[in-house]
């Protein structure tokens, strides 16, 4: 088993950064190199706009490199809940919005020639009680009549046909919805965003930005750079020098494994459908086929804010064993990958973005976001170009946490709170 991410360690790595020391005077500073700010570079690149990217690791190496692959449409907890928090009309936006990340995800890598196995799949929620199936039933009624028509209801007999497990009851099938290599989408927009003309570093964390005259100094660690204005796109990793998205952003992780490639006979026996899935429960479980024929499988396993070869460890464990719970037949497989990312919880679970501070940000996809991070960086860089404002959460409040800093210490408790309420619910 290797602990390092199926898709950072099967995709063709980035030879694109720029060597040298960072400086220079831009129009734009993106500060993070996963989806959201290389979709932005790339479309402010393609307008003409004098772009750097600065990023502290690698190219996709936080939540971009480290997910399980799913690019869903739909609103992660619910339609019905997003109309009673945002109101009728923000929910619809928001759902369009979802809806719209994945069309541009696909004209992307149509437009750009990214070989990342884009395909439109489908995904199914999955009800992992016979209790659960009522409120699928319900959102799908919800959904299917007034924002999505592109859906449908599955009974359990229904599943039959789409996975190779006895442990679901029902699911809601939400046909937009795709599949990529993430490794591969990453580094593509990278890629075109150089060849559009953007300038990315790597290795160059960023230690402080500050305005000055109405522009943004930003220091790295290799040297200082201008710009007209700044956009903040690290999500779970946003730095100390950004204490105002850390006292409002929780950092959770979400851990993976990938098994090794399956055989055709086990592919047809597990998942015949090759859809994305996600499961009912409050601490449940996505996964999905690799492009190669592996299950990606993948879940919260442990309420932590620690990823590393330990903490993975201790929760790929977990994930082995749900897996043999859900599919009996591959209890004993081997696992070839194991790795964990940090996800950008908000309170609410509905992501922010706008302008604040000299600023612009976008993060808090809260689980959902490899989808709508690539749309956000979409909408931020128009916005920055003075066009249309497309922003679905524009204006949102977005309070601080109560005595919370950036270090989530609640987190082993709300881990316990919501095993209690798989448990009795």
């Amino acid at each position: 088993m290797q602990f390092k991410s199926y898709w950072h360690d099967t995709a063709p790595c980035f030879e694109g950064a720029a060597a040298g020391p960072v400086e220079g005077t831009y129009d734009v500073a993106v500060i993070g190199a996963g989806f959201t700010g290389l979709s932005a570079a790339l479309h402010l690149a393609k307008a003409g706009a004098r772009v750097v990217v600065l990023e502290g690791g690698r190219v996709g190496d936080g939540a971009s490199g480290r997910n399980g692959g799913h690019l869903n449409n739909g609103i992660a907890h619910g339609y019905a809940s997003a109309k009673a928090h945002l109101g009728v009309e923000r929910a619809k936006l928001l759902y369009k919005t979802y809806d719209a990340a994945v069309d541009s995800i696909e004209r992307i890598v149509r437009e750009e020639g990214i070989d990342c196995a884009f395909r439109r799949a489908g995904k199914l929620k999955l009800a992992s009680k016979p209790q659960h199936v009522e409120a699928i039933a319900k959102n799908f009624e919800l959904v299917h009549a007034e924002v999505d028509p592109d859906t449908a209801f599955l009974t359990r007999a229904d599943l039959r046909r789409e996975i190779g497990s006895d442990a679901f009851h029902g699911a809601m099938l939400s046909k937009k919805s795709g599949m990529a290599h993430m490794g591969r989408l990453v580094t593509g927009l990278a890629s075109a965003a150089t060849r559009h003309g953007a300038t990315i570093f790597e290795n160059a964390a960023v230690s402080e930005r500050r305005l000055e005259d109405g522009r943004s100094r930003i220091v790295t660690a290799r040297g200082t750079v201008t710009a007209g204005t700044a956009l903040l796109a690290t999500g779970a990793y946003t730095t100390e020098g950004f204490s105002h998205f850390r006292r409002r952003i929780i950092p959770v992780g979400s851990f993976i494994l990938a098994t090794r490639p399956l055989t055709a006979d086990e592919i047809a026996r597990t998942m015949p459908g090759n859809r994305t899935c996600v499961t009912s429960l409050n601490i449940g479980n996505y996964f999905r086929l690799a492009p190669d024929g592996r299950l990606i499988f993948g879940g919260r396993a442990r309420f932590s804010a620690t990823s590393d070869q330990t903490s993975d460890a201790r929760s790929g464990a977990i994930l082995h064993a749900g897996l043999g719970r859900i599919f009996p037949h591959l209890a004993d497989i081997e696992i070839d990958y194991c790795w964990g990312g940090l996800v950008d919880m908000t309170q609410d679970r509905f992501p922010r973005a706008g302008f604040t501070d000299g600023m612009w940000f976008a993060m808090g996809y809260s689980g959902h976001g490899a989808q709508m991070s690539v749309q956000m960086g979409l909408i931020l860089a128009d916005a920055i170009l003075g066009r249309e404002n497309r922003n679905p959460v524009d204006g949102m409040e977005w309070p601080t946490i109560a005595g919370y800093s950036g270090k989530p210490w609640f987190l082993p408790m709300v881990g316990l709170y919501y095993k209690m309420m798989d448990k009795i619910r």
